[in-house]
Parts: C-alpha cells; structure tokens; sequence
C-alpha cells in the first residue's frame, strides 16, 4: 500500500532485524529483547525511526509498521514531528483476536537466503520447508515461536493497546477489521485512508 501511495514504509520490526543482521551496535542491543517477545527500548526505536523519517525519501509521507508500541513512543513521536512540521495523518487499527494473530504468526517462516517470507496457511510454498525462490530451506523467526507469541500478546495488551485511547482522544484512529481476505482487509484500510 505504501507503494500505491507513493510513501516511504517503515517497518520498525524490519529495520531492526536488518540492523541485527547487519550486528549494528542498535541491532545487537534490539536483540534480546526481540528474541523474547518484548519491546525494545523507547529510547532505541525512537531514535532509530525518527532518523528513517527525516530521510529525502520519507519527504512524501510515511506508513509507520510496528510502531508506535506505547503511550510513551506516541508521545515523543509526536513531539520529535511537531518541531518538524510535521504530523501522524490516520492511525489504522486492525482488529484481530488473539487465536488467529496466535495462527498467522506461528504459520509463518522465512528464507533466510532471500528474505522470501511464507504461511503454513495463506502462503505455503511448493514444497513444504523449501523457499520457491531459492530452494533453501525455511526458518521460524524466534519471535513466531508459540512461547514468545503469547508473550507478545500479553505485552500487546499491557503497552499498545492503550494507544488506541490515545489515537481515539486524537480524532484520528480507524478501527478496520483484520479478519478476512488480504484484498477486502486491504479495501477496508484504503476507505479508512480516504483513498
């Protein structure tokens, strides 16, 4: 969608697995945290995506993925941009229980090799535990093991479900609901957009 928008997406999970792939001092000190399904730092994923922000290539908008996380991100992202000029426009929040988020990420693998990502469910490849691409074999992120996904819920519901208070007070949250086909869930945040 960020494509079709023509903005810069920013994957805060994506960024900091690239930096920890890469053993940057941020993404081996991102590590442990990810590694048990607990949030990084403030200070270290605020710093990190308000840099990716003030890039030339962020110039036409943003979709932020994966943060803000806390009350507390919410409030100094909206600082570190109103010294900018700048604001968050909408906040999509995409209604999942907890057993299908539980189903989609526990399904999920990725070529290491290629980056190639694939579901048990929605995307499987040709043949079970090989990348199509490369031929490789597939792992699971350490994050979608089904120990640290409950971890990740409980963190969930304790440090970013309240952002939707805080984008609520704000005017600026729409709720779209998650469960469905990628085409109708992807037509639901477009309305939601205003696109």
């Amino acid at each position: 969608m960020a494509g079709e928008f023509g903005i810069l997406h920013l994957s805060s999970g994506d960024i900091l697995r690239a930096e920890r792939k890469d053993k940057t001092a941020l993404g081996l000190q991102a590590q442990e945290y990810m590694d048990r399904g607990a949030l990084v730092p403030d200070d270290l994923i605020l710093t990190m995506m308000v840099d990716r922000i003030q890039r030339p290539e962020a110039s036409r908008g943003f979709l932020l993925d994966g943060f803000p996380r806390t009350v507390v991100q919410a409030e100094a992202l909206d600082a570190r941009l109103s010294a900018q000029g700048k604001k968050i426009d909408v906040v999509i929040d995409i209604d999942v229980d907890d057993a299908e988020v539980t189903r989609r990420l526990t399904g999920r693998w990725y070529c290491p090799t290629d980056g190639q990502v694939y579901h048990e469910m929605y995307n499987p490849p040709a043949l079970a535990g090989t990348c199509n691409a490369c031929k490789g074999p597939l792992v699971r992120r350490k994050d979608d093991e089904p120990a640290v996904v409950q971890q990740r819920l409980r963190t969930y519901h304790e440090a970013t479900e309240p952002l939707e208070k805080y984008y609520q007070a704000r005017g600026i949250l729409k709720p779209v609901n998650g469960i469905g086909s990628m085409d109708a869930v992807s037509a639901a945040i477009r309305k939601a957009c205003g696109r």
